[in-house]
């Protein structure tokens, strides 16, 4: 199909799989479709134009929105209703709680003219979200072919793997799919078709390359390289807007876009600063720091016991745990200097990065440097997980069963000196 090849790229397999497991509209489907990949590898896109291209009956729903089993099979239902009522009529809201009202429902609203004898497609966008809902839920949707003898076929959309989906009874096993991430061509072949109409292919696929060039070892998310991509383009137009030179001086335009794309490092993935702060950021030509917002490294506040736990942990992580005796103990008796003149040790700690180390060692070192007296409460364990959840820790997982989680401190000096400085 051409015009679907020219929307899609670079998924081609993925495309051929689904047209065949979606063959004709009026013949049975695969029962459910398990498609999995990591964040911006093009499942949602792909699955939806192919819906739409082919002009299959179809609802879309985003687990995310739909947090409860009331929202999730209500939406189903009056989305599906929607597709089945003529355009001219109103068609009233359905309400369901359980999923055996699902199954009904969903039966009498599949008997209109429109949907009979064709293939009905749910999609189930973030379907990881399914496991926190009611146990029947998800090998009810494996099963809804068999539940409702309709024709239909439930396609769920997952950024994690089948096994962690997996009932422990057992249940009926989907058609797996996996989506690859983009390679370095893909990308430079999907981010060069966006190039602005005013500017040629080949100027547009150069200022991509020298993008991907910079930013492709620390991030391969296609969203965030779109956005960054527009983001510094004008920069880099630049020079040739201002007749200083011309779309093939290549390396005039490398060193006019250098500092900016430096700057842009700063900000991937967290979408610190917004597009107008950007474009005023490289205008002033000043630092990102100046910037008031989560950008820059200086304004970040935390919760009180997160600092302490933060400060602690990089104390973990940069010095041996043999060392813990005589810097938080008053009384920690005589060491011999010759012990912690070891031939390793002559090489910076810093140098050498963070090492992990385990929960226990983690509180110890938090109830040597807090003043008062901290209990191991819920607060304290929960603040921990915020802090992996913000990437200033890492949990690196078990060296074994008996050993407990371990972590690792992301952040650098500087910052803990920064945090340091509020209020500790």
């Amino acid at each position: 199909m051409p015009h679907l090849e020219n929307t899609v790229l670079c998924r081609e397999s993925q495309v051929s799989t689904l047209q065949s497991l979606f063959g004709e509209r009026h013949h049975f489907s695969f029962p459910s479709i398990f498609i999995y990949g990591h964040t911006a590898s093009g499942k949602t896109y792909v699955t939806q134009t192919l819906l739409k291209t082919l002009e299959l009956p179809h609802v879309f729903v985003n687990c995310v929105e739909c947090f409860t089993l009331r929202l999730l099979l209500e939406q189903i239902l009056n989305k599906l209703n929607h597709l089945s009522s003529s355009e001219n009529r109103c068609s009233t809201h359905i309400t369901c709680e359980t999923f055996n009202d699902f199954v009904r429902l969903f039966k009498q609203v599949t008997k209109a003219e429109s949907l009979k004898d064709q293939t009905v497609y749910i999609v189930l966008d973030k379907a990881e979200y399914l496991r926190d809902m009611e146990a029947n839920l998800l090998p009810g949707f494996l099963r809804l072919q068999e539940l409702t003898d309709r024709n239909v076929t439930v396609l769920f959309l997952s950024e994690i793997v089948w096994e962690k989906f997996r009932p422990n009874t057992g249940c009926f096993e989907p058609f797996v799919l996996y989506f690859p991430d983009y390679s370095i061509g893909n990308l430079q072949k999907i981010l060069s078709h966006d190039h602005p109409p005013e500017y040629s292919a080949d100027f547009y696929a150069a200022y991509i390359n020298i993008l991907l060039g910079v930013f492709y070892t620390v991030c391969r998310d296609l969203k965030e390289l779109r956005h960054l991509a527009v983001l510094n383009f004008p920069k880099y137009c630049e020079p040739v807007v201002k007749g200083e030179a011309n779309e093939r001086d290549t390396r005039k335009l490398w060193r006019n876009i250098e500092p900016h794309l430096k700057k842009a490092m700063q900000t991937v993935y967290l979408r610190e600063v917004s597009s107008s702060q950007w474009e005023k950021l490289q205008k002033d030509d000043t630092d990102p720091a100046q910037l008031k917002g989560l950008s820059a490294y200086t304004h970040v506040e935390l919760p009180y016991y997160s600092k302490f736990i933060l400060i602690a942990a990089y104390l973990a992580s940069y010095n041996p745990a043999r060392t813990d005796k005589r810097f938080f103990l008053k009384h920690h008796g005589k060491i011999k200097k010759t012990n912690f003149l070891k031939k390793h040790e002559k090489t910076s700690n810093h140098l050498l990065g963070p090492k992990p180390f385990p929960l226990d060692r983690l509180l110890a070192i938090l109830y040597s440097i807090v003043d008062s007296r901290v209990a191991p409460t819920a607060n304290i364990f929960s603040q921990i997980t915020s802090l992996v959840t913000l990437q200033l820790l890492t949990l690196v997982g078990h060296d074994d069963q008996l050993d407990g989680p371990k972590y690792k401190c992301t952040v650098s000096l500087d910052f803990i000196r920064a945090i340091a400085s509020f209020n500790l």
